[in-house]
């Protein structure tokens, strides 16, 4: 601004001199020439500084805010992505505690396996077969005294009998609590002959199975020697499941 002052107070100084100066000319009595050529143009100025920043306006009123449109209906589901990268491993986690202690599982075990001697072979009909020789009877459950084996485990057990017959016939049958399951019978040929049976049974608690000779005398010919059985085996298979 006060550069621009200065120009135009320089322009109206030079313009008042040049007046000055044809008026002196024509005082003298000079004869005014043609006009001479234009000069060339002078050389631009420097640039002036920048002005002052203007005063701050004052704040304009806040605008009216716009109303919230519609929500838009939900799309339709996109395709399922395909499946990602497995992730890395993640740390082992800590020990818990130990728990505590459980139930103790009780397994019941039953078995036999007795045979006869050449004391008790041959032995009497309709009555149980006393097998006193004892292969196996760890758990007693078979009594050689009265030739019966008792349930201490209800379950399924299985018994099987192999004979061996001699001089007489043979007709044999697996009792449980006095009603024959099964039979089996040998007609003898001559020489020494080989029988056998056995049966899957389920037993209550209490309940006995012993080995009989029905038919009488004529069919008692069980035999045994060093050279020969006649054996009794029987086992629990599984016992009954327990609901508490």
């Amino acid at each position: 601004m006060l550069q621009t002052r200065f120009r135009i107070a320089l322009l109206l100084l030079v313009l008042a001199f040049r007046c000055v100066a044809q008026q002196e000319t024509q005082s003298k009595g000079c004869v005014c020439g043609y006009p001479g050529i234009p000069g060339d143009p002078g050389n631009n100025g420097m640039p002036g500084r920048d002005g002052r920043d203007g005063l701050r306006g004052e704040l304009g009123p806040t605008g009216l805010a716009g109303n919230h449109g519609h929500k838009g209906d939900k799309g339709e589901p996109g395709n399922k992505g395909n499946i990602g990268y497995r992730g890395d491993r993640g740390a082992r986690g800590e020990k818990g505690d130990r728990g505590e202690k459980g139930d103790e599982i009780v397994v019941s075990k039953s078995a036999f396996s007795v045979g006869l001697s050449a004391q008790t072979k041959l032995p009497a009909a309709n009555a149980p077969i006393r097998f006193d020789k004892i292969i196996y009877n760890e758990q007693n459950h078979y009594d050689p005294q009265t030739g019966r084996f008792t349930c201490s485990a209800a379950g399924a057990y299985f018994f099987t009998y192999h004979i061996t017959v001699f001089s007489r016939n043979v007709k044999v049958a697996l009792v449980k609590n006095g009603a024959k399951i099964i039979h089996t019978t040998d007609n003898y040929q001559g020489s020494e002959d080989q029988a056998a049976g056995g049966a899957v049974l389920h037993l209550g608690i209490g309940d006995k199975v012993w080995l009989q000779v029905v038919g009488g005398e004529p069919f008692n010919g069980l035999f045994a020697d060093e050279d020969d059985d006649t054996t009794f085996s029987g086992f629990l298979i599984f016992e009954d499941m327990k609901f508490c």
